[in-house]
This record gives C-alpha cells, sequence and structure tokens, in this order.
C-alpha cells in the first residue's frame, strides 16, 4: 500500500530499512516471550541507541539525529510493526518524557537529562496520570513545596508507561494554587530516597510496556531540576500532549494496516464450505472497507504532520486526527478478528494481540472525549 510518497524522502526510506531490519532481528524472535514477561530487557534501549533510532529528531548535540517529525514517524510505524505496541511505546517511552526538556530546559539541564538517554544508558518516564485524575491535568494534585534549594515532593503517579524501572521522570507537580497556573514540571532522578513504585500495573493491552504506579515520598529534588519557571508546567505538558497525539494516532493507522494485511493473508488460505473467504463477496466487500478507512485515516494524519513540520498551529486537527485514526483502528481490528472466526480468539495468531493493544489508543494522551473537548472549544 502507498505510504504517502510526497512526505518522504530517500533519507527516509534509508531509515525506514534500517529500522525494519532491528525490528527483524532484535525484536519480532523474541517478541511472544516478552509480552508474557511483562517486559522487555533493558539491553534494547542500549542496542536501538547504536543505530541512531532513540535519537530521532533530536538535536546532533544532544547525541541526536536531527531528522525531522516524518523520520519520527518512520520509527514510530516500524516499531509498531514489530506486532507488539507495548514494545513500542516503552523503548520510547523517552518520546513523550524528554520534549518538555528540550523545549523548556537550560543548556545545562538539556546537557545533563538528554544525551544518556538518547545513549540508551538511562531510561525516562513521563509522570502525569494520577489515580483520582486521568484526563484532568489542571487538578493535579501531587505537590511540591519549595524548601530552601529543593522541593520537596509529596504524591502518587499511576499508569506511568516505563514507571517500573525508569530512571528519571519528567513530572508534573503543584507549586502553586488550583488549576493550570499552579503546575509545573521536575525532573526527578528515581534513586533519589522517598520515591518507590508501588505497583506494576497489569493491562488488557501493551504487555510487553512496563506500567507501574509511582510514589513519592518527601522526595527532595533539586530547584536546578525545574524545568522553565514556576507555574509555567502546564504549557509544557499541552504543547507536548500534541505530539503524543500524533503518534498516538501514528501507531493507530500502522495496528490498522497490520490488522488488514494479516485479515487479506488469512483471507486467501482460509476455506468455508467449499472455497476460500477470499471467494464470498461479503468478506471482498468487508475488506474493501477496512482498506478504504486505513488509507483515508493514514493520509489525513500524514497531512496534519506536515502542516506541524511547516509550524502551523495544528492542535484542532491533530485531535481530529487522533480520534478518527482511534476509531477506525477499532473498527478495522474488529473486524480483522471477525475474518479470523475462532482463530482471531487465539493467542497465537497476530489480530488477536492487534485487537487487545488497539483499545489504548483512544484513551491514551487523553481520551476521544477529551480531543471532543478541546475541538469544541476551538470550533465554539
Amino acid at each position: 500500500m502507498a505510504r504517502g510518497l510526497d512526505y518522504f524522502d530517500e533519507s527516509h526510506h534509508i531509515l525506514r530499512q534500517t529500522v525494519a531490519r532491528f525490528v527483524e532481528r532484535e525484536i519480532k524472535p523474541f517478541v511472544d516471550e516478552w509480552e508474557e514477561a511483562g517486559e522487555f530487557p533493558r539491553e534494547l534501549y542500549r542496542k536501538a541507541a547504536e543505530i541512531g533510532l532513540l535519537g530521532v529528531p533530536y538535536p546532533e548535540e544532544w547525541s541526536g539525529f536531527a531528522g525531522d517529525i516524518f523520520h519520527d514517524i518512520v520509527v514510530s510505524e516500524e516499531l509498531t510493526r514489530s506486532g507488539s505496541g507495548g514494545v513500542a511505546a516503552g523503548l520510547m517511552s523517552h518520546g513523550i518524557a524528554l520534549p518538555p526538556i528540550l523545549a523548556m530546559g537550560t543548556q545545562e539541564q538539556k546537557g545533563r537529562f538528554i544525551p544518556p538517554v538518547l545513549r540508551g544508558e538511562k531510561i525516562a518516564a513521563l509522570g502525569i496520570t494520577e489515580p483520582g485524575g486521568g484526563s484532568d491535568v489542571a487538578n493535579l494534585r501531587t505537590r511540591a513545596v519549595r524548601d530552601g534549594n529543593f522541593y520537596v515532593v509529596n504524591g502518587t503517579k499511576t499508569m506511568i508507561t516505563s514507571g517500573a524501572r525508569a530512571d528519571q521522570v519528567t513530572l508534573a507537580v503543584r507549586t502553586g494554587g488550583p488549576g493550570h497556573r499552579g503546575i509545573s514540571l521536575l525532573v526527578v532522578d528515581t534513586a533519589t530516597p522517598g520515591f518507590s513504585v508501588s505497583k506494576k500495573l497489569k493491562k488488557m493491552g501493551w504487555w510487553a510496556s512496563d506500567t507501574a504506579e509511582l510514589v513519592f515520598q518527601d522526595v527532595r529534588v533539586p530547584v536546578e531540576n525545574l524545568l522553565g519557571t514556576e507555574g509555567a508546567g502546564f504549557y509544557g505538558i499541552i504543547q507536548n500532549f500534541q505530539t503524543e497525539r500524533l503518534y498516538l494516532a501514528i501507531m493507530a493507522n500502522t495496528t490498522a494496516a497490520m490488522a488488514l494485511e494479516e485479515s487479506l493473508k488469512y483471507a486467501k488460505v482460509r476455506e468455508a464450505f467449499g472455497k476460500s473467504l477470499m471467494g464470498f463477496q461479503v468478506t471482498r466487500h468487508k475488506l474493501v472497507d477496512m482498506a478504504t478507512l486505513v488509507e483515508v485515516s493514514r493520509e489525513f494524519t500524514y497531512r496534519i504532520a506536515a502542516k506541524i513540520q511547516a509550524g502551523e498551529n495544528m492542535v484542532k486537527e491533530i485531535s481530529m486526527a487522533k480520534i478518527f485514526a482511534t476509531e477506525i483502528c477499532d473498527k478495522v481490528c474488529h473486524a480483522a478478528v471477525q475474518i479470523h472466526g475462532g482463530y482471531g480468539y487465539m493467542r497465537e495468531y497476530l489480530v488477536e494481540r492487534l485487537y487487545r493493544d488497539s483499545r489504548i489508543l483512544s484513551i491514551g494522551g487523553g481520551t476521544s472525549e477529551i480531543m471532543k473537548e478541546i475541538i469544541s472549544k476551538i470550533m465554539l
């Protein structure tokens, strides 16, 4: 199927081949084992860093690979093609943890927090969601109180990707009064006394991605770990959300494309009532509907990405793209399982995992309901 040829040049194609080879060699043979284990080896970060995969598209001065947004999209697509959304999400958790540092941090902070992660030496996580808050970021309760040259942090975060073994957490805290103006961002070293992982969470999908609940009990964080100024954290979070929503849409489109591809292969070989499934008009038409939805969703997402790359404000449109892509993914994965029949319910078939993994995509990075609120405020 077409990959939006107007959006990708030779450098993107070379990167795609590099990442695809990495996935075939270092991930696919072990995916089932990692899914059952609920995590993948830390060594995978180092291996990914060696080929520059973790550094896309960060500046070279911070050990990155100075690509554009479509280089990052290539990495996301090919990692998702490993067949495990959990591996893709966990390996690239720095993709939501480092951007606030890059956007808001001082030169010293960038040099201290970014290169070790892009070199695969440290794991970075983003800590925003709280047990009682969900998508209500403006009312988070984890508090950081200034005490001389430190902030004393108390609170709990949950559903944190890579949280169980992160070395540093880009943490949203309340340093001021109620509402979004009282929120700041701190980078917390998880070796600091008072930090703990209260539990590793078991999920419907993304099994290979460790997801945890984190507890901060009188954790003393140096003032020099504050990103920007006090009260500026919410804007860093919102800016970061737009990128996260783009990549969730990319994951959704790629997951749907894989479900379609698996269905096409299965329909050609599976027989029912003396002929292949492809011989039934109802199957052929279902596959056509699936293919149409995938192509439309992917092209719309690529178009929005191109406008973001050009510097345009796409808050409304990327929210639309996330809603559309994740809904299409749900529909296509559902149809794929239906085409596979009972085998689609079996864990030995890829569509079973795609079906489970797809469900988080309309929830993570802000639910579809939150997306609609954002869109409606802009429209009205």
